[in-house]
């Protein structure tokens, strides 16, 4: 039985409303729990990127990468390890203020994982970690031990490509040079043609 791992999708899209309840569908369908879902403006004009974490198999995940490259508004959906991106996650922590201060070294516990402290009151302080999940689920098992954790939320993971472009560049590149040169050949054969999504194009015959 082929065992589960943990893997990155990238999805880059066009900013139309539903699109979420498309991808999330294809996860529901394979019955596929994503771990982290992060939602963000991408470095394309109305095209959005979301980054999801997921635990499954090989074999789940070519499913989940076609059925989402088969949606309408999806421009592309990659898969990638650990190895090929940067990627990080923010978590806050609200600590009750009594009960931290009663722990011996705990501007040692903060500094010694880079926190950073962004709202002191009498009663608590608000506690920011950016950093791996690996290093905020080791924070929140020390702040937990002593019971001083009154609230904890942390972001979803966002995460680049270690390479100097996204796949997404590339596909539109190529989409964007085919409508080109066929744009150069319709006007000989007395037809015109239309941008849509992206690069894609049709004849007005085909309309």
């Amino acid at each position: 039985m082929e065992d589960n791992k943990l893997y990155t999708i990238i999805v880059h899209s066009e900013n139309f409303s539903g699109i979420l309840n498309q991808i999330a569908a294809v996860f529901t369908r394979l019955q596929v729990n994503i771990e982290s879902l992060n939602v963000s403006a991408s470095s394309m004009k109305n095209v959005h990127k979301f980054t999801i974490s997921c635990k499954t198999t090989a074999k789940n995940i070519d499913k989940i990468l076609k059925q989402i490259n088969k949606k309408l508004d999806v421009i592309n959906a990659s898969c990638y390890t650990d190895e090929d991106i940067f990627q990080s996650e923010i978590a806050l922590f609200k600590i009750s203020t009594d009960e931290f201060q009663n722990w011996e070294d705990t501007s040692r516990l903060l500094r010694g994982y880079n926190t950073h402290i962004v709202e002191v009151t009498p009663e608590y302080l608000v506690v920011e970690l950016s950093g791996s999940g690996d290093d905020i689920d080791s924070l929140y098992r020390e702040l937990d031990r002593i019971n001083c954790v009154r609230q904890f939320v942390r972001s979803g993971k966002i995460a680049v490509t270690a390479s100097s472009l996204e796949k997404v560049n590339d596909l539109l590149g190529r989409r964007q040079k085919r409508y080109q040169e066929r744009r150069m050949q319709f006007p000989a054969e007395g037809q015109s043609c239309s941008l849509v999504r992206y690069g894609d194009f049709i004849t007005d015959n085909q309309k």
